[in-house]
């Protein structure tokens, strides 16, 4: 039924508007505050350069401009009141990306992870790691793997502005073969865990069903367990434990539905299988070989290397309790993979940085810098791997990764140089996520309310 209003009614909504209109074809604008950050020195990761005395115009939530500061006068005009920041002899850059976390938990003990905590338990401590993955610098995350959703609705927190964090995409439960690297194992079979989400997924039909449901709930992208893995208690390291035609049925169907696929993969062949399924990074990559890297390299795919917590995990994860045929897995990884990464520098591979944070606490993540500089990146190439060639990864490279005009004002700074000394990017002294400032231990203004 279609409800028409009297046309006396109608004649005042127009009266009312014409009244509110702005008069003498004048056209109505909001102007927003201007904000200026600037600093003695900038880090453009577009362009390999570090520009002097630069000055960062913020309109809102987006860049308006970057100038040298002798030219700020061009752009704001004359007459505007800006709010400064000056950060004196810092180095400014963007805010930086980490495409592989687990930011809704982090390991405290083995068993008591498993046994004695419910999906309750990381949804009320979820919120903690995102502020510290955050305010150590990392405006935007790409989550790789949660159970029961809950990486959806801490984004969705964090969208909203409910809570601070980093920009978020999430994939929830991580598809997994039965007896995967996803699937408990080790334990007797009749232990059920009651109402769990998770990702296991059989046969081509499953699995697509799987990545609908998974859409359906919330998923930016889609993330496979191509392989075995380290931290679980099946047998292999390495071995595929998904088909050829499996692993293309979940990069078709994610496709489908406008989303990449990002798979786990530790063993030679699983990760060839992968590349050839058409996925959009290899995470891990351990023992890839070099027509691995060369597939890379012909089909675009990324390289998502976590070359730091091979560190933390033999140092700590015995004290975590972890049993010795986890640590042994460990053991056979770390070194074999910082090798691999040397040959995939050298080759030319598109590597996006990607710690696995979560296996280690959060907040921890610039610590991976130092390795790839290490093992064969320039500190340079290593600031690229975290902000151009990640958002390039994420779909976002129009959004993130760059201090350019449109793009989100997220940006970091540093009381050092970062190319003299990469290990300053552990140490950020001031946070800013879309013009609203996260941290600031460089100046003593303080930081914006952001809950």
């Amino acid at each position: 039924m279609r409800l028409l209003l009297p046309s006396f009614f109608l004649a005042v909504g127009l009266a009312t508007a014409l009244s509110a209109a702005p008069q003498s074809g004048a056209v109505e604008t909001k102007v927003l505050p201007l904000l200026v950050v600037k600093a003695a020195h900038l880090v453009d990761p577009a362009t390999g350069r570090v520009l002097a005395n630069q000055a960062v115009v913020i309109e809102g939530d987006r860049v308006k401009a970057v100038v040298a500061v002798a030219d700020l006068a061009k752009i704001i005009p004359a007459g505007t009141s800006a709010r400064v920041i000056d950060l004196g002899g810092a180095t400014i850059l963007p805010g930086l990306i980490d495409c592989h976390t687990h930011v809704t938990s982090q390991p405290e003990n083995f068993y008591e992870d498993i046994f004695r905590k419910s999906p309750i338990d990381e949804a009320v401590t979820a919120h903690i790691y995102a502020r510290r993955t955050l305010e150590a610098g990392f405006t935007t995350i790409r989550n790789v793997g949660a159970g029961n959703y809950i990486d959806f609705a801490l984004r969705n927190a964090i969208n909203a502005g409910k809570i601070p964090g980093p920009r978020m995409l999430a994939s929830g439960p991580a598809l997994s073969a039965t007896g995967g690297h996803g699937d408990l194992n080790g334990m007797s079979p009749y232990v059920h865990f009651q109402g769990d989400i998770d990702g296991v997924a059989d046969g081509v039909d499953a699995i697509r069903k799987k990545v609908r449901e998974n859409i359906k709930y919330g998923a930016d992208l889609i993330k496979i367990l191509a392989t075995a893995g380290v931290l679980s208690e099946e047998e292999s390291v390495g071995a595929p434990q998904y088909s050829l035609e499996e692993m293309k049925a979940a990069v078709d169907e994610a496709a489908m539905w406008g989303r990449k696929v990002a798979a786990h993969a530790h063993g030679t062949l699983g990760i060839k299988m992968a590349i050839r399924a058409g996925v959009a990074s290899i995470e891990h990559a351990s023992f890839i070989d070099d027509e691995g890297i060369a597939l890379a390299k012909e089909h675009g795919t990324y390289l998502v290397p976590d070359i730091y917590n091979d560190d933390y995990i033999l140092a700590e994860y015995g004290r975590l309790g972890y049993p010795d045929r986890i640590l042994a897995k460990e053991r056979l990884v770390g070194r074999t993979q910082r090798e691999n990464f040397t040959k995939a520098v050298k080759a030319g591979c598109k590597i996006a940085y990607g710690t696995d944070a979560g296996v280690y606490p959060h907040g921890w993540n610039g610590k991976q810098f130092f390795h790839m500089v290490k093992w064969g990146m320039t500190p340079m190439q290593a600031i690229q791997s975290a902000t151009v060639n990640a958002a390039d990864l994420l779909g976002w490279q129009n959004k993130v990764g760059q201090l350019a005009p449109g793009f989100y004002a997220d940006l970091i700074a540093v009381s050092g140089d970062p190319l003299a000394d990469v290990t300053v990017l552990e140490q950020v002294g001031f946070v800013m996520k879309g013009g609203q400032i996260v941290k600031n231990n460089l100046t003593g203004e303080p930081a914006d309310r952001m809950e």
